[in-house]
């Protein structure tokens, strides 16, 4: 039973120990493990990024607070197992925020007094990745060699992680030193998919295609450009101009699926032309 007297997030813990309760709890809540709702929980997170992205605050409330509950559920279960609670992650995030703004926070968690150094974006942003390579450094040292590519989740969409999979090898020196060496790279790789795709090995074409789109997140980095969000903005550009191109079709008389290609080309020709002003 929760209590009026319960903060929101004591409710919400709350109610997910009693969906879990084997005797008295939800059958499908019961039955879930931490692996069977990471589907749930990517697609949650997803959600909270469309709402940013349409302006929809209401939405947004909604969204994060679907994105919290798999926090909970995922705190629940280890919990039962007695590996960690929901306490032990919010404690953990917060050890970690006051260690890695050390130009904000002293290091018992107070602010630094007025006056003190300020940072600039990118000097945050440095100091952020030298703060993490320490952590890694100072962990107990495996009994195999340290993965130096350790850490980056495989879950992650594929174009994201190939970013961060680079930024990684980079921070070894292991990089092009600017973004016309990436460009020259991202040739190369076209004309690999080219001679993949007249040789017709089906195997060799995905790979290189592969080898192509690993580039281009690379020069995306180069760039400063997150190559997810380019993606989702290029992908919504086009189905913008897709749309207002079946709406020519129409106002012609035309359609999708009746139009030649000579048709929509033309006309997707003219959305494009009314964008640019």
């Amino acid at each position: 039973m929760t209590s009026p007297a319960d903060s929101p997030i004591q409710t919400l813990l709350r109610l997910m120990a009693e969906l879990r309760d084997p005797e008295r709890g939800c059958a499908w809540d019961v039955a879930q493990t931490s692996a069977s709702i990471v589907p749930y929980t990517i697609e949650e997170a997803y959600e909270v990024a469309d709402a940013v992205t349409r302006g929809d605050r209401d939405d947004l409330r909604d969204e994060l607070g679907d994105l919290l509950l798999q926090v909970v559920f995922h705190a629940r279960m280890a919990e039962e197992e007695g590996a960690f609670a929901f306490d032990d992650v919010a404690r953990a995030i917060a050890a970690k925020l006051i260690r890695r703004h050390p130009h904000v926070f002293a290091p018992d968690g107070t602010l630094l007094p007025e006056g003190s150094p300020r940072c600039d974006p990118a000097a945050v942003e440095a100091q952020w990745a030298a703060i993490k390579a320490q952590e890694r450094a100072d962990k107990p040292a495996p009994a195999a060699a340290p993965d130096p590519l350790g850490g980056v989740a495989l879950a992650l969409p594929a174009l994201m992680r190939a970013e961060k999979v680079s930024r990684r090898a980079a921070s070894y020196g292991f990089d092009w030193d600017d973004a016309a060496q990436v460009i020259a790279k991202v040739r190369e790789e076209t004309d690999e998919v080219a001679q993949a795709l007249a040789e017709g090995e089906a195997g060799a074409v995905a790979e290189e295609i592969g080898d192509l789109l690993f580039s281009v997140a690379n020069l995306a980095r180069h760039a400063g450009i997150d190559p997810e969000a380019a993606l989702r903005d290029g992908t919504a550009k086009f189905e913008r101009r897709f749309r207002a191109m079946a709406e020519e079709l129409h106002a012609e008389g035309g359609a999708l699926g009746r139009s030649d290609l000579a048709a929509m080309e033309a006309a997707w020709g003219r959305v494009k032309h009314k964008e640019k002003g």
